[in-house]
C-alpha cells in the first residue's frame, strides 16, 4: 500500500519549497505589518490575523537570499506550532501536492548551506527539486547565524 503525504508548495526567489499540510494553518495574501523594534533582521513584523498576533518571518532573509523588489508584496503561509502562530513570508503560493512519502530523498550534499539544516528532504518533480522544510527548525531563529 502506498503511503502519501500532502505538501503545500510555495516559491521563494525561484526555489520551490513545501511543508506538510498538517503544519499549515492557512495561506493568505499580504497583510500590513507592525515593525518590531530591536527584533532580528529575519522578523519582518507582526500581523493582526483576526485578533491573533502573528510573527512574520521573511524566508528570503532566513535563507540569505536577495531582498524582494519593493513593489512585490509577499504572501503568508501561516503555521501553528505549539507556542502560537507564525507566518512565513514567501513570494508566491503553489499547489497542494499529494506525493508518495517513500519518494522523499535526503537533501543533496550540494544544497546551499543556508538551506541545509532547515530541509527535511527533497522530492524530484519534472526537472525541479521540491525542498521540504522542517517547520520547527525553520521558525526557530536561534538556529540562524544570520540573526
Amino acid at each position: 500500500m502506498k503511503h502519501t503525504t500532502q505538501i503545500c508548495t510555495f516559491g521563494v526567489c525561484g526555489h520551490l519549497f513545501g511543508l506538510e499540510v498538517e503544519h499549515v494553518q492557512e495561506v493568505i495574501r499580504f497583510h500590513e505589518m507592525a515593525r518590531v523594534p530591536l527584533a532580528c533582521d529575519q522578523i519582518e513584523g507582526l500581523i493582526n490575523l483576526r485578533g491573533q498576533i502573528v510573527t512574520a518571518i521573511d524566508l528570503r532573509r532566513r535563507f540569505g537570499l536577495p531582498p524582494r523588489d519593493p513593489g512585490d508584496l509577499p504572501m503568508n503561509v501561516v503555521l501553528t506550532p505549539h507556542h502560537g502562530s507564525v507566518s512565513l513570508l514567501v513570494d508566491d503560493i503553489g499547489d497542494v501536492l499529494e506525493l508518495d512519502a517513500q519518494q522523499l530523498e535526503r537533501p543533496p550534499a550540494t544544497l546551499d548551506p543556508a538551506f541545509q539544516d532547515l530541509i527535511r528532504g527533497v522530492y524530484k518533480l519534472d526537472g525541479r527539486l521540491l525542498l521540504v522544510l522542517d517547520s520547527m527548525r525553520t521558525i526557530d531563529l536561534s538556529l540562524s547565524d544570520a540573526a
